[in-house]
Parts: C-alpha cells; sequence; structure tokens
C-alpha cells in the first residue's frame, strides 16, 4: 500500500499547485541516504517526477556540497544534485541519530544507500531490521561492486569502474592511452538503473507485493551499455581496442574542422545517410563500389572516406557545412562548448537548460528534467538546499519530536 504524505515545500509557493504534484511518483517518501552522485543522483531523478525526497546527511555533510566549481562558497554541482530535496542531518552511527533515522523509515516508501556492503549492518541498520518495521520499504543499495563477491569490500569510484568495464580500454586513439571520461559517466548511467530498478519495485508494491532490497553496483550497468564485447569475445577470440573517434561499425563517422577553425561531427550509422554524403562532398562514384552496401566494409575503407569528407569540410566554414549537410538529409552536428549549447535556438526553445529561482544566486540554470511526459509532468521546486535546512520540519513539525531535544543533538554533533 503506497504511503501518502502532504510535505510543504520549502518555499512560499503552495505545495498543491506545485508541478511535482502531477508527478507520476507523487505520493511516494524517499529518503537519500547515500553519498556524492550515483545513489543521490537516482533520488534526484525520482524527486524530479514528484516523490517528496528527503536527504539525510551526516552533520558534516555530503561531499557532493564542495565538490567542483563553486561561488561564494556555494557549490554549483549541489545546486543541481540537491534540486527537489529537503535536508536533514544525522549521524547513524550514533544510536541518537539511528532513532531519528528509523522515525523517518517508518514513514518512507524508498530508501537509497551507498555505504560499503556491512557498514549499515553495523549500525544494525540491515535490511532486515529495516523490513521488520517497515516491510514496504524498497531499498536501494549502491555500491561499486555489488554486495558480495570478491571485491564486495574494495573501495570504488566511477573513475575504477569506467577502467575495469572496458571503457577506458575502448575510449581514446589507437596508438594512444586508454582515455577515461572527465565526469561521472559509471555514476550517472548507474543512476538511471538505479531509478528504473526503483519504479519497477514500487510497480510491483503496486500490484499486491512488499518491499525488497536491489542490489545496484556501478559495475554492471555500464557494461551494458559497451555493446556486445562479452559476447564479441566469446564467440571470436577478439578484443574490442580504441578507434579515436571513428566507429568499429560503419564509416565515414569522425570530427572534421572547417575552414573556420570548428569541429563537427558526422555520423554515418544508415546506408542512405552515407550515400548522402558521400555525394554531397562529390565522390558519388564510391557508391556503386560492392564493398560500400555494407558498413562493416566501409569501416575497411575508412581512411578513403574519412579523406573526401575531411577535405570538402576543411574547404568550407561550419555555417555552410551545417546548412549543406541539413539540405540533403545527412547527419552532421557542431562540437559544442556549454556556451554554444545555451545559445541554441533548439535548447532556448525546448527549455533544455531551465531557470530556477535560487536562494543563494537569485535566478539560476540548469538541465531540466530529463524527459517530458505529458500526463504525469516533472518539474523543479527548489534547487540544493543548505545542510540541515529542514531539521525543525521534518524532525519536530512532521514526526512530532521536542525542539529542545532536536537542538540539543544538534549542539552535540549528532544533527
Amino acid at each position: 500500500m503506497t504511503v501518502t504524505h502532504d510535505a510543504p515545500a520549502p518555499s512560499d509557493q503552495d505545495p498543491r499547485e506545485s508541478r511535482r504534484q502531477q508527478g507520476a511518483l507523487a505520493g511516494y517518501r524517499v529518503i537519500d541516504a547515500a553519498t556524492v552522485y550515483a545513489g543521490p543522483l537516482a533520488a534526484t531523478m525520482l524527486g524530479d517526477f514528484g516523490a517528496e525526497v528527503i536527504k539525510v546527511e551526516h552533520p558534516t555533510g555530503d561531499s557532493a556540497r564542495t565538490h567542483g566549481w563553486r561561488k561564494h562558497g556555494k557549490g554549483l554541482w549541489w545546486k543541481t544534485l540537491g534540486r527537489n530535496k529537503r535536508t536533514v542531518t544525522a549521524k547513524l552511527s550514533d544510536p541518537q541519530g539511528r532513532e531519528l533515522f528509523l522515525d523517518l523509515i517508518r514513514t518512507a516508501d524508498v530508501l537509497i544507500e551507498n555505504f560499503r556492503p556491512g557498514v549499515f549492518e553495523k549500525w544494525d541498520l540491515s535490511p532486515e531490521t529495516l523490513h521488520e518495521i517497515n516491510p514496504d520499504l524498497v531499498i536501494l543499495r549502491v555500491t561499486g561492486f555489488g554486495q558480495d563477491g570478491p571485491y564486495a569490500q574494495r573501495r570504488a569510484f566511477g573513475t575504477l569502474i569506467e577502467a575495469m568495464s572496458g571503457l577506458a580500454h575502448m575510449t581514446g586513439e589507437p596508438d594512444g592511452p586508454p582515455t577515461l571520461p572527465p565526469f561521472g559517466l559509471a555514476d550517472g548511467v548507474s543512476a538511471l538503473a538505479g531509478a528504473y530498478a526503483v519504479t519497477m519495485a514500487l510497480l510491483h508494491k503496486e500490484r499486491g507485493g512488499r518491499g525488497q532490497v536491489i542490489d545496484l553496483s556501478l559495475l554492471e550497468p555500464l557494461l551494458l551499455i559497451l555493446g556486445p564485447s562479452p559476447s564479441v569475445y566469446d564467440q571470436l577470440g577478439e578484443v574490442p581496442g580504441r578507434h579515436g573517434n571513428r566507429s568499429p561499425n560503419n564509416a565515414p563517422r569522425n570530427t572534421y574542422l572547417t575552414r573556420d577553425g570548428r569541429w563537427v561531427a558526422v555520423s554515418t550509422s544508415s546506408l542512405s545517410v552515407a550515400e548522402r554524403v558521400l555525394t554531397l562532398v562529390g565522390h558519388p562514384e564510391v557508391i556503386a563500389e560492392p564493398w560500400f552496401k555494407s558498413a562493416g566494409e566501409r569501416v575497411e575503407h575508412a581512411d578513403e572516406l574519412d579523406g573526401y569528407v575531411a577535405s570538402w569540410i576543411a574547404a568550407r566554414d561550419e555555417a555552410e557545412v551545417v546548412a549543406e549537410f541539413d539540405r540533403v538529409g545527412a547527419a552532421l552536428a557542431p562540437v559544442y562548448t556549454v556556451h554554444d549549447l545555451m545559445n541554441d535556438p533548439h535548447v532556448i526553445e525546448r527549455d533544455i537548460v531551465t531557470t530556477v529561482d535560487d536562494e543563494d544566486f537569485g535566478r539560476l540554470k540548469m538541465q531540466n528534467v530529463m524527459v517530458r511526459m505529458s500526463a504525469t509532468p516533472g518539474g523543479i521546486d527548489w534547487t540544493g538546499r543548505d545542510l540541515g535546512a529542514d531539521n525543525e520540519e521534518v524532525y519536530v513539525k512532521e514526526l512530532g519530536h521536542d525542539l529542545d531535544r532536536i537542538r540539543a543533538l544538534r549542539d552535540a554533533g549528532v544533527l
């Protein structure tokens, strides 16, 4: 049975008029007890579509608050990662902090945590304990390598998973080193998988089921999106390697430099697009070659095809290149910086980067919700809040604890 809550948003906005109340997950309460990225981002995704998310942090705060760029001492990454979340503090290793946490668990539909296997058990917060007080609780446990196996106790960050998954080995120039992404790719993919798993578990509850434990490792979702390399190795004994900006599956596919010093990317995943590209760049004769019909065989002629495309693009400015590719229905996109992206008319018209009110910066631009749903739209009601901003609202007004006790726990470092 779904638990519903009428928690107020931390603003003057009437929560009944909030966009989040229209979301597909409105009425569900999510406790985000995770840190940094994968687990918290999964909670953000749930909050974007109506779930009431309460972020539970150690009194020192989630380190994501200070990661990356800051302005006036405020982390800009946190503003997005903490959006649509109310924030409370609790030292879970302290008996009094644990008591407050369990009071929250009694009211919750979902718990998200990403401590190493055994830590929650050490604090007497095992799934068995939590399900004793709330049998319907969905528990998402995010770790590097999963709750069991030889590597379960290894410390793991997304970088290490990007290395072990095969991503780094497959990324970069053929004669260069393995390449790691400059952002949390493994964490981001796992966050998507985590939000997906939670919604499946909530659907199971709606169909008469009970709560369950979701064991999510960073390794497995990333491995899944890397393509068929395990099957290729199993059946052919081949180890996919690095191809730079080329594709092992089709050609031409690369980035090319225009006359005015701008980079563009071209893809020819379908035969018809490949034909349009080669006709546009003045080499329709290659279309008649027997090998051109096969994407795999075109890869064997990538040097030749790349040369034709690169020469044509190098002789023209970006605007002409983009216009000509659009005219013939070929696939090309400029290589954007964030400045280019935020000034693109399509991005502006669709509000892909939206503007929200922020208590520190006034107006703040950030990514909008990632999917558009006609009947149950998502939305952003507020940005990442200060540490413990909702302690009294949640612990006193909603859970009924004495105000003086809560303030005493704060002074003692429990909150």
